[in-house]
């Protein structure tokens, strides 16, 4: 048993039992690849995947136990390594965040600044993704941080914890009859032209749980990924916009007026995730430190190793 076959195992689950990709993600040739988990199989004396001719289809009862262990064992090995350069370059090294464009954008500059002066030496890698992209980086390993506001909470192997709340709220010219009115309503959004987010991206599912329980029906005319779209497409009359108000600001916005929702939207919670029993190097502790002073190196150290869901969140 090698190490390789190992990376070989936990790549053929990872790329839907499809040995070609599982060949060109590790750089080797499909008959290699066939080859090592036919000696695993030979010298544990189980079949660990289940077959129709030369095509793996899934994994058998010992294939699925298998896997577990195999992630266990591989995720070992990083920390393993990562523990020694925490020892042997304290300062230096690569710090992953995956996030969405909106706390990119908006909640993260600060951090960024401080953290970089802090770490000139870090390399700190910001990937822009969606929340479950984020998900998936977080549980194989290509981010050591996820930042979004959905999907981060629900899942068993991440440690999730809260970062900040924000609500949404409502964007219109100026000359918009909506900017005189003393207090939104539900109603007088409905009846204009609306411009918002995707589905699973920064809060929509508030918005759309303020609607369906007031039974009013929003005429949804164009979704984008993040507030900057949302806001040209405003300004050029699109119709008017919901927006997390973060992402509004009088000075660089001029041409647009942000109106008080949070009566209308339930607030939102951004949070910040690692992945269970991971090694994570100093910085990325104090990274998320400087994210939120309530977030203790002590108090992530108990979560990351706890290996079970954090029943708060």
């Amino acid at each position: 048993m090698n190490f390789q076959q190992l990376r070989i195992i936990r790549e053929t689950v990872r790329r839907n039992f499809n040995l070609t990709e599982v060949a060109n993600a590790l750089n080797t040739s499909q008959s290699g690849v066939s080859k090592h988990i036919k000696d695993l199989e030979d010298e544990l004396g189980v079949e660990l995947f289940v077959r129709r001719g030369k095509r793996f289809l899934g994994l058998t009862e010992p294939g699925r136990e298998l896997v577990g262990i195999v992630e266990r064992i591989l995720l070992d090995t990083q920390n393993i390594k990562k523990l020694a350069e925490q020892f042997s370059n304290k300062d230096r090294g690569q710090l992953s965040v995956a996030t969405t464009h909106t706390q990119a954008r908006y909640a993260l500059p600060a951090v960024v600044t401080a953290f970089k002066k802090e770490f000139p030496k870090v390399n700190l890698v910001l990937h822009e993704a969606s929340p479950m992209e984020i998900v998936s980086m977080l549980q194989d390993g290509r981010a050591d941080i996820g930042i979004a506001t959905e999907a981060l909470q629900d899942v068993p192997e991440l440690a999730a914890f809260p970062y900040y709340s924000w609500h949404h709220g409502v964007i219109v010219p100026p000359s918009s009859p909506l900017a005189s009115e003393k207090k939104l309503t539900l109603d007088a959004i409905a009846d204009w032209p609306i411009v918002t987010y995707q589905q699973g991206f920064t809060g929509r599912a508030r918005i759309d749980e303020a609607f369906e329980r007031a039974e009013v029906v929003p005429d949804i005319v164009m979704t984008a990924l993040d507030a900057d779209v949302i806001k040209a497409y405003v300004e050029l009359g699109l119709g008017i916009g919901i927006i997390a108000s973060m992402a509004f600001s009088a000075e660089r916005d001029p041409h647009l007026r942000l109106l008080d929702a949070r009566h209308l939207f339930a607030a939102n919670t951004s949070r910040i995730a690692v992945r269970r029993s991971t090694y994570l190097r100093g910085y990325a502790y104090r990274f998320i430190e400087l994210c939120s002073s309530d977030l203790t190196e002590a108090k992530i150290r108990d979560q990351v190793n706890a290996g079970k869901p954090d029943g708060a969140h």
